[in-house]
């Protein structure tokens, strides 16, 4: 087992920035669908959502040219083909829903009527989409679902890698595992 991982520290670092991020958009937006109707705070609640969103998609393309320009680091040779082919299909499924979710949620949700002011500070274009907006918000949720039981598979997947298989999978993207691992 080698001591360094085979992803870059950009890579982990955007991997798990990434992770939290979205992870807070689901914690987050359950908290305004919570709120009472007209309470003040809502605005505030929904233009955070927004703005992590656009981050997200700024992010996700960062980690995606990353993924493109370094090389694939191999699976352990113990994984059976249906497990690869499920590997693969899950990492490149993330990567499509990281930039489905936030562009539909981008185009159905920004419009010239409605803005977007990136976290207060920067303003963010309506995209020419708007004609389309029940059913870009019908994809932003159901793309978003798609992640959020795809992140279950994935944890799963990983912890299966470190706790049955015993490779190195899981301390690839948590290095610190490695130094602790006997």
């Amino acid at each position: 087992m080698s001591k360094r991982s085979p992803y870059s520290s950009a890579a982990i670092t955007l991997h798990w920035l990434i992770a939290l991020l979205v992870i807070g958009q689901f914690i987050g937006i359950q908290y305004a669908h919570g709120l009472p109707e007209g309470d003040p705070s809502t605005g505030t609640v929904y233009m955070i959502h927004k703005s992590t969103g656009i981050t997200i998609l700024a992010l996700t393309l960062i980690r995606l040219i990353i993924r493109l320009t370094e090389s694939f680091p191999p699976l352990p040779v113990h994984m059976a083909r249906w497990e690869v082919i499920l590997a693969r299909g899950t990492h490149i499924l993330f990567y499509l829903l990281l930039l489905i979710v936030p562009l539909a949620g981008w185009a159905f949700a920004v419009t010239p009527e409605r803005g977007l002011d990136w976290y207060g500070v920067l303003p963010i274009p309506a995209l020419p989409l708007s004609g389309a907006r029940d059913v870009l918000h019908d994809v932003h949720e159901i793309a978003a679902q798609g992640i959020f039981y795809l992140f279950f598979l994935h944890v799963a997947g990983a912890l299966k890698h470190h706790f049955l298989d015993r490779d190195d999978v899981l301390t690839r993207m948590i290095p610190a595992l490695r130094r602790t691992r006997g």
